[in-house]
């Protein structure tokens, strides 16, 4: 009883197995913009920040003009928010992605903000429309 295992491999098995085994190397080189790696790590990582604070604008957009303001308004808050607004929103996010117990006092916090605002609805609503007005009016100019 021989095993298959044991038996010597021919030249050609053998040169076989080495070109499978360079091509995913070959196969990633043609993929990638750059030979050198750390340009390819630097070229993702300018796509993703990018691309993510496109999506990041879009759903912003999209989640302001759902709440019954045009789509033109809604881009014009987005574009209208100062530094700071924007510093606080991704401190935030950065807590609440960070840990589990930033997620629980940032999901709380929005919670409580959100039964709060509910509470007060009509004079949340007219506060949140005025806060939209000016921040829409700052995106415009």
């Amino acid at each position: 009883m021989t095993m298959a295992f044991l038996r010597k491999r021919s030249k050609a098995v053998v040169k076989a197995e080495d070109a499978m085994d360079q091509a995913p190397d070959l196969a990633i080189a043609a993929a990638t913009p750059s030979p050198n790696p750390a340009t390819n790590l630097l070229i993702a990582d300018v796509a993703l920040r990018g691309g993510g604070a496109l999506l990041k604008r879009a759903v912003e957009a999209g989640l302001l003009g759902a709440t019954a303001t045009s789509k033109r308004k809604a881009k014009d808050v987005v574009k209208g928010r100062s530094l700071g607004q924007s510093l606080v929103g991704t401190m935030i996010a950065r807590v609440a992605t960070r840990s589990v117990p930033g997620a629980l006092i940032v999901g709380g916090g929005l919670l409580a903000k959100t039964l709060y605002d509910r509470k007060r609805a009509r004079s949340a609503k007219a506060e949140g429309h005025e806060k939209l007005d000016e921040l829409a009016r700052k995106g415009r100019s």
